[in-house]
């Protein structure tokens, strides 16, 4: 078990292959067959074509608000491969392979980033939470999911995610007590990218680490280097098949970095220096990962270019497919709160009709 090498306390973080594709780590080289290895791979590349291309709509204002995944991609990629139909996936807001893995489509994460509720319906995605903007409160809904499955014996797991930021939160730690005292079967994700927003991990805390905060709740815990596939999809592997013994909650620590902006509406260079940038970019998952596929001959740059342009060509489609949903209907904004519409919300609903009416009139 990795968790013996890699208790938190030894300091040790989890790595299996270099920044080159090596594996360094034999010993720990999950048992994954080569077409799963590529099959990753491609979804991880999909994951961050979409992410940029999200980048650019955004730009020409096609778009709202948006959180890139860009540089974090093996994180979720490796949950992807692991996740089971049944599992839970509670998240957060920056796990965009996750989502497809779920069920979810490219084309409802971009109404929800438009504005449409209607973006978390996830028809095709059993057992998914809606993304969690308010930081780190998803934490404690997805130890009450994993007490619910305890209590009721099913063989399911939950899987939820945070940003290092969030561990300041008090739900976090909340989330994690409560999680140990009733052995759930939960996995904590916590992606440290370094930053929360624009405040650097290093006087976030005085603990060395995320992980080991581990012990002071009486579960697992692991620091993995979360630009590294292999060793994300052991720690996750192994942590999946431990909360389905009946070992209880685990929690990761994945050291990555959060290469693009914390969201569109922020700007890194305010905060962060070139040559940090420059370092952590020879760390990058996909860089990585292919290396070690091109290295075993399974894949070349000819085909990474011809996925590209059809990649482009269907996340394109789908988000035009959004961008021609249509308007929201009014009384849809207001009716879903109660079971009979109160009379201060009809009313607000007419003052709602009164001022669109009111900018039509004058061509706004």
């Amino acid at each position: 078990m990795i968790f013996k090498e890699y208790d938190p306390i030894k300091k040790k973080m989890f790595q299996v292959i270099d920044n080159d594709g090596k594996v360094i780590n034999p010993k720990y080289m999950p048992e994954i067959s080569d077409e799963l290895v590529l099959k990753a791979y491609k979804d991880m590349l999909f994951a961050r074509t979409s992410d940029l291309m999200i980048l650019s709509y955004q730009r020409q204002g096609r778009i709202f608000t948006y959180p890139p995944n860009y540089g974090q991609e093996a994180i979720s990629g490796a949950v992807a491969q692991v996740m089971r139909k049944e599992d839970w996936l509670v998240p957060a807001f920056r796990e965009m392979g996750a989502y497809l893995a779920k069920g979810a489509s490219l084309k409802e994460i971009f109404l929800y980033f438009m504005g449409y509720e209607d973006g978390v319906n996830f028809k095709n995605a059993e057992n998914f939470l809606p993304y969690s903007v308010p930081i780190a409160s998803q934490l404690p809904h997805a130890v009450g999911i994993g007490y619910e499955i305890k209590y009721k014996k099913k063989d399911q797991i939950v899987f939820t995610f945070v940003g290092d930021g969030g561990t300041s939160e008090g739900d976090f730690h909340e989330a994690l007590n409560f999680a140990g005292v009733w052995n759930a079967p939960v996995i904590f994700i916590v992606q440290n990218n370094q930053y929360g927003i624009s405040t650097p991990f290093k006087v976030q805390t005085a603990s060395e680490g995320i992980a080991i905060k581990s012990y002071a709740y009486g579960i697992k815990g692991i620091q993995v280097d979360g630009n590294d596939f292999f060793a994300m999809y052991k720690a996750v592997k192994e942590s999946h098949e431990s909360a389905r013994r009946g070992e209880g909650p685990v929690l990761i620590e994945a050291i990555t970095y959060r290469r693009g902006p914390h969201t569109t509406s922020d700007d890194p260079t305010k905060y962060r220096l070139n040559a940090e940038e420059e370092a952590w970019a020879e760390k990058d998952p996909l860089k990585r990962l292919k290396a070690w596929l091109i290295d075993r001959e399974l894949y070349d740059e000819e085909t990474e270019q011809k996925l590209i342009e059809d990649y482009k060509k269907e996340i394109d489609r789908q988000f035009i497919e959004a961008e021609n949903y249509g308007p929201v209907p009014i009384e849809d904004i207001f009716k879903y709160t109660y079971a009979d519409m109160p009379e201060d919300l009809k009313q607000q609903m007419v003052e709602y009709q009164k001022f669109l009416q009111w900018k039509e009139a004058r061509g706004l």
